[in-house]
């Protein structure tokens, strides 16, 4: 009797487990010398699981197949689909909320692209599992220096403010302030966080040779600034 394609040996179903895990891993070194909240175990954790989801619905139907006259028909990727799904909410996890701005997204897409090299893994399409794995370091590990380095000189002189006010700030006030150091405002966003505090990013500009340090503190004694940081 031929040995039926919905069936895996043990051997190559501990390669695609180990494999999926080692690849997660190599991703999640990054983020672990990164030092993110989802590190080098968590990856490894993702990425497994999506291997063990999709093998389980590609290759874990054959016993309820049967044999006879009535054929049951199925998808083999709806569980597969399914952990692009689940996978949301895990990334939610790992983006945090501080003030106005978020931090976590780039973890969040890390452990979306992890998920998908599980899959490949557990399919035992091995070229796009390798390549995503090898994209995904260079993106995160290669591209931060080339980020640091071209990025930085683009945006030289380039600062972003964050100002919690009260409704007794002008705006007025603020752009004159800045001016008379030396600063050029580019842009200005208005938002509130979940207590409901107010807080105003902003975006300047500021010349060579300009304090910004001493920009805050004139910033500061504005009447209706309660605090301002640099972001």
């Amino acid at each position: 009797m031929q040995e039926s394609a919905l069936e895996l040996n043990i051997w190559e179903l501990l390669a695609r487990i180990l494999a999926a895990a080692a690849l997660g891993g190599l991703v999640g070194l990054e983020r672990e010398f990164s030092d993110q909240p989802a590190g080098f175990r968590t990856h490894i954790l993702v990425s497994l699981g999506a291997a063990v989801f999709t093998m389980a619905g590609a290759y874990g139907v054959g016993p309820f197949l049967g044999e006879g006259p009535i054929r049951v028909s199925f998808d083999p990727t709806r569980v597969a689909a399914q952990v692009v799904t689940g996978i949301g909410f895990l990334g939610a996890g790992a983006i945090m909320r501080q003030g106005v701005t978020a931090r976590g997204l780039t973890t969040a897409a890390a452990l979306w692209v992890t998920a998908a090299i599980g899959t490949a893994a557990g399919l035992g399409y091995w070229g796009g599992a390798i390549a995503a794995t090898l994209t995904a370091v260079l993106s995160l590990y290669g591209l931060k220096r080339f980020e640091k380095s071209i990025f930085g000189r683009l945006k030289r002189g380039q600062h972003r403010l964050v100002i919690e006010m009260s409704p007794k700030l002008r705006l007025s006030d603020l752009a004159h302030t800045i001016e008379n150091r030396g600063g050029r405002v580019q842009s200005m966003k208005l938002m509130s966080d979940e207590e409901g505090n107010r807080h105003l990013a902003a975006t300047v500009n500021v010349q060579r040779g300009s304090s910004v340090e001493a920009m805050l503190d004139d910033i500061s004694e504005i009447t209706g600034v309660r605090n301002v940081d640099l972001n």
